[in-house]
């Protein structure tokens, strides 16, 4: 279940995936397969040549995509959530969260 963006946080995430760019968003999270984890980055992009070189650089594999549905992304979470936002200079996403539980 996804919760704790707005409306316009998602549409400017799909237009940016819809025009191959390689587009961050991070919600809050629940499911029971990953526990400890409230939160999830979606990365994605239609361009699924361009998302797979992206992923490759932080090691993730192209069965990982989540391909259901018209915006193809990978789901990242955990440690290598936080260290991917950082280094994509994007964890502001994450701190606003995390801030809102404080």
């Amino acid at each position: 279940m996804a919760f704790g963006i707005k409306r316009d946080e998602l549409e400017r995430w799909k237009q940016g995936v819809a025009k191959g760019q390689i587009s961050f968003l991070t919600h809050y999270w629940v499911d029971e397969r990953f526990p400890g984890c409230s939160t999830v980055t979606k990365v994605g992009c239609c361009d699924l040549d361009k998302l797979e070189t992206w992923g490759k650089q932080y090691g993730l594999q192209r069965e990982w995509m989540d391909l259901r549905g018209d915006y193809p992304h990978f789901d990242l979470f955990g440690d290598r959530q936080k260290a991917i936002l950082q280094r994509e200079g994007q964890l502001e996403q994450l701190n606003k969260l995390q801030n809102k539980k404080a």
